[in-house]
C-alpha cells in the first residue's frame, strides 16, 4: 500500500518534523490536564510518530495500535481493520496525526467508544468525532506530512557535493 498523494486543486500544506514534534508535544501537554490515562492506542500509520511523542512527554510507557487501512492505491476506499484493540477505551488516549473527513475516525471511534480520541491535525468535517486537536486546517488543504515528502538533498555551501567536479574525480 502506497501513501495517498496530494489531489491536483487543493491548498497544500507542508508539515517539518520540527513543526510536528512542536505541535504534538502541544498536543500531550494539552492531554496531561485530562489524565492520568492508563495508556495510549496509536492509529497506525500517522497516529505512531505523534503517539511516541504524547507518551514521551506524559511519560506513558502503555502503548497499543489499532491498525487500520483507508487507502488502496493511492484512493480513498472502505475502512480495513487489520488489527483492532479489546476494550472499550476508558482511560485510554487514541492519537492520530489528522482527522480528515471522518471516514477512518468513525470506525476507531466505534472500536473505543470511551477513549479520548485526540488528533494533532483536524478538518472541519472530521472535527467533531475527536476530543482534542492543536491546528485546524480548511477541508480543501492537503497536509503533507514530513514522512510523504522526498528529502531534497542540498550542496554544502563550499560548493562541493556529488555534482562537484572533485566529487567525479577518481579516487587514488
Amino acid at each position: 500500500m502506497t501513501a495517498p498523494s496530494a489531489p491536483a486543486s487543493p491548498k497544500s500544506f507542508p508539515v517539518t518534523w520540527d513543526e510536528l514534534h512542536r505541535h504534538a508535544r502541544a498536543l500531550a501537554w494539552r492531554l496531561a490536564e485530562l489524565g492520568p490515562w492508563q495508556g495510549i492506542v496509536a492509529v497506525t500509520r500517522g497516529g505512531l510518530v505523534p503517539a511516541a511523542i504524547v507518551a514521551r512527554e506524559l511519560d506513558i510507557r502503555l502503548i497499543d495500535t489499532v491498525c487500520v487501512a483507508s487507502y488502496d492505491d493511492r484512493q480513498r476506499g472502505e475502512v480495513a481493520v487489520l488489527k483492532a484493540v479489546s476494550g472499550d477505551g476508558s482511560g485510554w488516549l487514541m492519537i492520530d496525526d489528522l482527522v480528515d473527513t471522518g471516514h477512518t475516525a468513525r470506525v476507531v471511534r466505534e472500536m473505543l467508544p470511551k477513549a479520548h480520541f485526540a488528533t494533532v491535525y483536524a478538518k472541519p468535517a472530521g472535527r467533531p468525532l475527536v476530543d482534542t486537536f492543536i491546528t485546524e486546517v480548511s477541508q480543501d488543504t492537503w497536509i503533507v506530512f514530513p514522512w510523504d515528502s522526498e528529502a531534497e538533498t542540498q550542496a554544502p555551501p563550499d560548493g562541493s557535493g556529488p555534482d562537484h567536479p572533485a566529487a567525479k574525480a577518481p579516487r587514488r
